[in-house]
């Protein structure tokens, strides 16, 4: 049985970050994401997520400035998703 995903995960952390706790996702650090547009997709939802959910927040506010509509922010990042397990 196959599973569409209906969703794309971005993670702007830093990829220590990254190596230290990982969902998976595009990893597209913080500081490159204005020069990597084109890998955010535009017709589906994308959830960006960082370590606690405020990085994710600013981005999404410039990535919509530009014209996105299709993000949404992880809501306290990955320590409230993490937090959420146990």
């Amino acid at each position: 049985m196959s599973v569409e995903r209906s969703f794309v995960l971005i993670d702007v952390r830093e990829a220590w970050e990254r190596e230290v706790y990982n969902i998976g996702g595009i990893h597209i650090p913080l500081s490159e994401v204005l020069e990597r547009l084109h890998e955010i997709p535009v017709d589906i939802a994308t959830v960006i997520y960082c370590e606690k959910g405020i990085r994710s927040s600013i981005i999404i506010q410039r990535l919509q400035n530009l014209g996105f509509h299709n993000l949404y922010n992880l809501s306290g990042g990955i320590a409230a998703w993490k937090a959420g397990l146990n």
